[in-house]
Protein backbone atom coordinates (compact mmCIF):
# COMPACT_ATOMS: atom_id res chain seq x y z
CA UNK A 1 0.00 0.00 0.00
CA UNK A 2 3.03 1.89 0.73
CA UNK A 3 3.60 3.20 -2.99
CA UNK A 4 0.27 4.05 -3.43
CA UNK A 5 0.09 6.47 -0.81
CA UNK A 6 -0.62 9.97 -2.32
CA UNK A 7 -3.45 8.06 -4.24
CA UNK A 8 -5.39 6.81 -1.11
CA UNK A 9 -5.02 10.23 0.27
CA UNK A 10 -6.87 12.04 -2.51
CA UNK A 11 -9.77 9.24 -2.03
CA UNK A 12 -9.27 10.05 1.85
CA UNK A 13 -9.75 13.69 0.98
CA UNK A 14 -12.91 13.51 -1.89
CA UNK A 15 -15.11 10.56 -0.28
CA UNK A 16 -15.84 12.99 3.25
CA UNK A 17 -15.99 15.97 0.69
CA UNK A 18 -19.33 13.81 -1.30
CA UNK A 19 -20.35 12.58 2.32
CA UNK A 20 -20.53 16.18 3.66
CA UNK A 21 -22.03 17.76 0.47
CA UNK A 22 -24.82 15.07 1.21
CA UNK A 23 -25.12 14.85 4.51
CA UNK A 24 -25.19 18.67 5.81
CA UNK A 25 -28.15 19.76 4.30
CA UNK A 26 -30.30 16.84 5.67
CA UNK A 27 -28.71 17.46 9.30
CA UNK A 28 -30.14 21.00 8.80
CA UNK A 29 -33.61 19.68 8.41
CA UNK A 30 -32.97 17.69 11.49
CA UNK A 31 -31.93 20.72 13.12
CA UNK A 32 -35.07 22.45 12.14
CA UNK A 33 -37.38 20.11 12.89
CA UNK A 34 -36.12 19.41 16.69
CA UNK A 35 -35.57 23.25 17.03
CA UNK A 36 -31.95 22.92 17.71
CA UNK A 37 -31.31 26.72 16.78
CA UNK A 38 -28.23 29.41 17.18
CA UNK A 39 -30.22 32.34 18.08
CA UNK A 40 -28.95 35.81 17.78
CA UNK A 41 -28.37 38.19 21.41
CA UNK A 42 -26.07 40.61 22.88
CA UNK A 43 -23.06 38.50 22.09
CA UNK A 44 -23.82 36.86 19.38
CA UNK A 45 -23.35 38.62 15.91
CA UNK A 46 -25.06 36.31 13.42
CA UNK A 47 -28.87 38.55 12.36
CA UNK A 48 -31.41 35.38 12.08
CA UNK A 49 -32.12 32.20 13.99
CA UNK A 50 -29.74 29.51 12.39
CA UNK A 51 -29.55 25.41 12.71
CA UNK A 52 -27.24 23.59 14.53
CA UNK A 53 -25.53 20.35 13.86
CA UNK A 54 -23.34 21.04 10.85
CA UNK A 55 -20.75 19.16 13.60
CA UNK A 56 -22.60 16.17 12.94
CA UNK A 57 -22.17 16.27 9.01
CA UNK A 58 -18.63 16.55 9.72
CA UNK A 59 -17.83 13.97 12.41
CA UNK A 60 -20.13 11.59 10.17
CA UNK A 61 -17.86 12.05 7.63
CA UNK A 62 -14.53 12.19 8.62
CA UNK A 63 -15.46 8.76 10.54
CA UNK A 64 -17.75 6.71 7.61
CA UNK A 65 -14.34 7.66 5.44
CA UNK A 66 -11.54 6.41 7.95
CA UNK A 67 -13.67 3.10 8.71
CA UNK A 68 -14.18 2.71 4.68
CA UNK A 69 -10.50 3.04 4.30
CA UNK A 70 -10.18 0.42 7.10
CA UNK A 71 -12.76 -2.21 5.46
CA UNK A 72 -10.75 -2.01 1.80
CA UNK A 73 -7.20 -1.16 3.05
CA UNK A 74 -4.24 -2.72 4.88
CA UNK A 75 -2.96 0.37 8.07
CA UNK A 76 -0.24 -0.69 9.69
CA UNK A 77 -0.84 -1.90 13.16
CA UNK A 78 0.49 1.50 14.43
CA UNK A 79 -1.65 3.82 12.45
CA UNK A 80 -4.45 1.37 13.33
CA UNK A 81 -3.82 1.83 16.94
CA UNK A 82 -3.45 5.76 16.01
CA UNK A 83 -6.46 5.77 14.26
CA UNK A 84 -8.93 4.11 16.95
CA UNK A 85 -8.06 6.14 19.43
CA UNK A 86 -8.60 9.54 17.39
CA UNK A 87 -11.69 8.14 16.51
CA UNK A 88 -12.47 7.45 20.58
CA UNK A 89 -11.57 10.23 21.56
CA UNK A 90 -13.09 12.39 19.17
CA UNK A 91 -15.71 10.80 18.97
CA UNK A 92 -16.56 11.79 23.26
CA UNK A 93 -15.78 15.36 22.24
CA UNK A 94 -18.28 15.66 19.47
CA UNK A 95 -20.63 13.93 22.09
CA UNK A 96 -19.57 16.67 24.27
CA UNK A 97 -20.43 19.45 21.96
CA UNK A 98 -23.39 18.18 20.92
CA UNK A 99 -25.01 17.81 24.51
CA UNK A 100 -23.75 21.31 24.52
CA UNK A 101 -25.68 22.33 21.50
CA UNK A 102 -28.55 20.53 22.80
CA UNK A 103 -29.05 22.35 25.91
CA UNK A 104 -28.11 26.00 24.39
CA UNK A 105 -28.34 28.79 24.69
CA UNK A 106 -27.70 27.57 28.54
CA UNK A 107 -25.36 25.19 27.56
CA UNK A 108 -23.15 22.93 29.91
CA UNK A 109 -21.37 24.49 32.55
CA UNK A 110 -17.43 25.55 31.45
CA UNK A 111 -16.45 23.47 34.50
CA UNK A 112 -18.25 20.48 32.85
CA UNK A 113 -16.84 20.77 29.94
CA UNK A 114 -13.03 20.98 30.48
CA UNK A 115 -13.38 17.84 33.64
CA UNK A 116 -14.66 16.20 30.59
CA UNK A 117 -12.19 17.51 27.87
CA UNK A 118 -8.84 17.05 30.00
CA UNK A 119 -10.46 13.27 31.04
CA UNK A 120 -9.89 12.88 27.02
CA UNK A 121 -7.11 14.78 26.79
CA UNK A 122 -5.11 12.39 29.36
CA UNK A 123 -6.50 9.20 28.16
CA UNK A 124 -5.40 9.88 24.43
CA UNK A 125 -1.86 10.87 26.11
CA UNK A 126 -2.03 7.49 27.60
CA UNK A 127 -2.39 5.68 24.54
CA UNK A 128 0.31 7.59 22.80
CA UNK A 129 -0.09 11.12 21.61
CA UNK A 130 2.22 13.57 23.27
CA UNK A 131 4.57 15.49 22.57
CA UNK A 132 8.25 14.01 22.03
CA UNK A 133 10.62 16.39 22.58
CA UNK A 134 9.69 17.65 26.16
CA UNK A 135 11.85 16.10 28.74
CA UNK A 136 11.19 15.01 31.98
CA UNK A 137 7.66 13.01 30.89
CA UNK A 138 5.23 14.78 33.13
CA UNK A 139 5.84 18.18 31.93
CA UNK A 140 5.37 16.68 28.48
CA UNK A 141 2.15 15.10 29.78
CA UNK A 142 0.50 18.32 31.40
CA UNK A 143 1.95 20.13 28.11
CA UNK A 144 0.22 18.13 25.95
CA UNK A 145 -3.04 18.12 27.96
CA UNK A 146 -2.85 22.03 27.35
CA UNK A 147 -2.50 21.75 23.70
CA UNK A 148 -5.24 19.20 22.94
CA UNK A 149 -7.43 21.22 25.38
CA UNK A 150 -6.13 24.71 24.27
CA UNK A 151 -6.75 23.72 20.54
CA UNK A 152 -9.99 22.44 20.43
CA UNK A 153 -11.52 24.74 22.26
CA UNK A 154 -9.63 27.56 20.60
CA UNK A 155 -10.87 26.70 17.39
CA UNK A 156 -14.64 26.71 18.81
CA UNK A 157 -13.50 30.34 20.54
CA UNK A 158 -12.99 31.91 16.89
CA UNK A 159 -16.36 30.20 15.15
CA UNK A 160 -17.61 33.50 14.90
CA UNK A 161 -18.31 34.07 11.55
CA UNK A 162 -19.30 31.99 8.72
CA UNK A 163 -16.77 30.88 7.24
CA UNK A 164 -14.04 32.03 9.75
CA UNK A 165 -13.02 28.79 11.64
CA UNK A 166 -14.25 26.14 9.13
CA UNK A 167 -11.64 27.83 6.68
CA UNK A 168 -9.28 27.68 9.18
CA UNK A 169 -9.79 23.92 9.66
CA UNK A 170 -9.46 23.35 5.94
CA UNK A 171 -6.73 25.47 5.78
CA UNK A 172 -4.51 23.79 8.93
CA UNK A 173 -5.59 20.39 7.41
CA UNK A 174 -3.53 21.04 4.08
CA UNK A 175 -0.88 22.56 5.89
CA UNK A 176 -0.14 19.20 7.93
CA UNK A 177 -0.61 17.22 5.60
CA UNK A 178 1.40 18.85 2.52
CA UNK A 179 4.67 18.86 5.81
CA UNK A 180 3.63 15.14 7.66
CA UNK A 181 3.79 13.38 3.97
CA UNK A 182 7.19 12.56 3.67
CA UNK A 183 6.77 11.31 7.26
CA UNK A 184 6.34 7.52 8.64
CA UNK A 185 3.04 9.00 11.05
CA UNK A 186 0.08 7.59 7.82
CA UNK A 187 -2.38 8.58 10.36
CA UNK A 188 -2.26 11.75 10.89
CA UNK A 189 -2.04 12.43 6.71
CA UNK A 190 -5.16 10.39 6.42
CA UNK A 191 -6.99 12.42 9.41
CA UNK A 192 -5.97 15.34 7.91
CA UNK A 193 -7.06 14.64 4.26
CA UNK A 194 -10.23 13.30 5.83
CA UNK A 195 -11.04 16.24 7.71
CA UNK A 196 -10.29 18.76 5.25
CA UNK A 197 -12.34 16.95 2.93
CA UNK A 198 -15.38 16.78 5.60
CA UNK A 199 -15.14 20.16 6.56
CA UNK A 200 -14.98 21.87 3.14
CA UNK A 201 -17.76 19.86 2.02
CA UNK A 202 -19.64 21.87 5.05
CA UNK A 203 -18.21 25.28 3.85
CA UNK A 204 -20.80 26.04 1.50
CA UNK A 205 -23.42 25.75 3.01
CA UNK A 206 -22.22 27.69 5.87
CA UNK A 207 -21.41 30.62 4.12
CA UNK A 208 -24.79 30.40 1.89
CA UNK A 209 -27.85 33.24 2.90
CA UNK A 210 -30.81 30.07 2.11
CA UNK A 211 -29.39 27.30 3.58
CA UNK A 212 -27.15 28.40 6.44
CA UNK A 213 -26.25 26.16 9.06
CA UNK A 214 -23.23 26.53 12.07
CA UNK A 215 -20.96 23.91 13.05
CA UNK A 216 -22.12 24.40 16.33
CA UNK A 217 -19.97 23.05 19.61
CA UNK A 218 -20.13 19.46 18.31
CA UNK A 219 -18.31 20.24 15.20
CA UNK A 220 -15.73 23.30 16.29
CA UNK A 221 -14.70 21.01 19.46
CA UNK A 222 -14.35 17.99 17.55
CA UNK A 223 -12.35 19.80 14.43
CA UNK A 224 -9.77 21.72 17.15
CA UNK A 225 -9.45 17.94 18.94
CA UNK A 226 -8.51 16.08 15.20
CA UNK A 227 -5.85 19.35 14.57
CA UNK A 228 -4.23 19.17 18.14
CA UNK A 229 -3.93 15.44 17.91
CA UNK A 230 -2.19 15.45 14.20
CA UNK A 231 -0.20 17.98 15.02
CA UNK A 232 1.63 15.36 17.49
CA UNK A 233 2.16 13.10 14.81
CA UNK A 234 5.02 14.65 12.92
CA UNK A 235 8.72 14.55 13.23
CA UNK A 236 9.33 18.22 12.74
CA UNK A 237 12.74 19.12 13.64
CA UNK A 238 15.47 16.90 11.43
CA UNK A 239 16.96 19.98 9.80
CA UNK A 240 16.54 21.91 13.08
CA UNK A 241 15.27 22.32 16.18
CA UNK A 242 12.79 25.35 15.78
CA UNK A 243 10.82 22.66 13.35
CA UNK A 244 9.25 21.83 16.49
CA UNK A 245 6.92 25.05 16.60
CA UNK A 246 5.84 24.54 13.03
CA UNK A 247 2.12 23.18 14.20
CA UNK A 248 2.20 26.90 16.42
CA UNK A 249 2.62 29.00 13.14
CA UNK A 250 0.01 26.64 11.57
CA UNK A 251 -2.50 27.43 14.17
CA UNK A 252 -1.23 31.10 14.70
CA UNK A 253 -5.09 31.93 14.25
CA UNK A 254 -7.07 30.31 16.77
CA UNK A 255 -3.85 30.55 19.37
CA UNK A 256 -3.66 34.44 18.60
CA UNK A 257 -6.90 35.06 19.29
CA UNK A 258 -7.39 32.71 22.33
CA UNK A 259 -4.51 34.76 24.25
CA UNK A 260 -5.82 38.10 22.44
CA UNK A 261 -9.03 37.88 23.49
CA UNK A 262 -8.30 36.00 27.44
CA UNK A 263 -5.60 39.06 27.69
CA UNK A 264 -7.83 42.15 26.86
CA UNK A 265 -10.73 40.77 28.82
CA UNK A 266 -8.34 39.92 32.33
CA UNK A 267 -7.19 43.16 31.64
CA UNK A 268 -10.40 44.84 32.11
CA UNK A 269 -11.36 42.57 34.80
CA UNK A 270 -13.56 40.05 32.93
CA UNK A 271 -13.65 36.12 33.48
CA UNK A 272 -11.63 35.16 30.36
CA UNK A 273 -14.56 33.02 29.49
CA UNK A 274 -16.85 35.38 29.50
CA UNK A 275 -18.43 35.97 25.49
CA UNK A 276 -17.67 39.62 24.55
CA UNK A 277 -17.06 41.33 20.84
CA UNK A 278 -13.55 41.75 21.43
CA UNK A 279 -12.33 39.41 18.75
CA UNK A 280 -9.91 39.67 16.22
CA UNK A 281 -12.07 39.12 13.22
CA UNK A 282 -14.79 41.41 15.04
CA UNK A 283 -12.26 44.09 15.41
CA UNK A 284 -11.74 44.08 11.64
CA UNK A 285 -15.28 44.54 11.39
CA UNK A 286 -15.25 47.52 13.10
CA UNK A 287 -13.00 49.17 10.79
CA UNK A 288 -15.74 48.37 7.91
CA UNK A 289 -14.07 45.49 6.29
CA UNK A 290 -16.95 43.28 4.99
CA UNK A 291 -17.35 40.05 6.37
CA UNK A 292 -16.33 37.79 3.33
CA UNK A 293 -13.37 40.09 3.06
CA UNK A 294 -12.08 38.73 6.29
CA UNK A 295 -12.77 35.33 5.86
CA UNK A 296 -10.64 35.62 2.86
CA UNK A 297 -7.73 37.73 4.71
CA UNK A 298 -7.20 35.23 7.73
CA UNK A 299 -7.46 31.91 5.41
CA UNK A 300 -4.83 33.37 3.17
CA UNK A 301 -3.18 34.44 6.30
CA UNK A 302 -3.42 30.94 7.57
CA UNK A 303 -2.40 29.59 4.02
CA UNK A 304 1.03 31.78 4.47
CA UNK A 305 1.84 31.00 7.24
CA UNK A 306 1.06 27.28 6.96
CA UNK A 307 4.00 27.41 3.97
CA UNK A 308 5.89 29.23 6.28
CA UNK A 309 5.74 26.70 8.94
CA UNK A 310 6.69 24.23 5.69
CA UNK A 311 9.81 26.20 5.47
CA UNK A 312 10.71 25.93 9.47
CA UNK A 313 10.90 22.32 8.72
CA UNK A 314 12.93 22.42 5.53
CA UNK A 315 15.79 25.25 6.66
CA UNK A 316 18.87 24.87 8.52
CA UNK A 317 19.07 26.87 11.60
CA UNK A 318 20.23 30.42 11.08
CA UNK A 319 17.47 30.88 8.30
CA UNK A 320 14.53 29.03 10.11
CA UNK A 321 15.36 31.46 13.12
CA UNK A 322 15.50 34.34 11.06
CA UNK A 323 11.95 33.27 9.29
CA UNK A 324 10.53 32.80 12.73
CA UNK A 325 11.94 36.25 14.14
CA UNK A 326 10.23 37.74 10.80
CA UNK A 327 6.63 35.82 11.78
CA UNK A 328 6.74 36.83 15.37
CA UNK A 329 7.68 40.59 14.33
CA UNK A 330 5.10 40.58 11.94
CA UNK A 331 2.21 38.89 14.59
CA UNK A 332 2.95 41.21 17.03
CA UNK A 333 2.60 44.50 14.39
CA UNK A 334 -1.00 42.65 13.67
CA UNK A 335 -1.54 42.77 17.45
CA UNK A 336 -0.74 46.44 17.99
CA UNK A 337 -2.48 47.35 15.44
CA UNK A 338 -6.08 45.36 16.58
CA UNK A 339 -5.71 46.18 20.17
CA UNK A 340 -5.61 50.27 19.39
CA UNK A 341 -8.74 49.79 17.12
CA UNK A 342 -11.82 51.26 19.68
CA UNK A 343 -14.46 48.94 19.87
CA UNK A 344 -17.07 51.14 21.70
CA UNK A 345 -17.25 53.27 18.63
CA UNK A 346 -17.75 51.18 15.42
CA UNK A 347 -18.36 52.76 12.01
CA UNK A 348 -21.50 52.25 9.97
CA UNK A 349 -21.98 48.65 8.73
CA UNK A 350 -21.23 48.61 5.24
CA UNK A 351 -24.04 47.52 3.07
Amino acid sequence: MSDNYPYFYLITFFIPLFISLILTPAFRALALRYGRIDRPNEIKTHKTPTPLFGGAAIFAAFTATLLLLRLFTSFPTGTLHDLRTMLCGGTVIFLLGLADDIKKPKGLGVGTRFIIHFAVAFAVIYAGFRIQFLKPEHIAVIISALWIVGISNALNIIDIMDGLSSGQVVTASIGFLLIELPSESIYANFAAAALAGATLGFLPYNMSEKRKIFMGDSGSLFCGFILALMALGCHYSKNNPLGVYAPVFILAVPIIDTLFVSFLRMRRGMSPFRGSKDHFALRLEMTGMPRHRIVAAVTLFTLFMSVCAWLLTKLTLWPATSLAAVLIAVILFILRKLAAIDINNPPAPNR
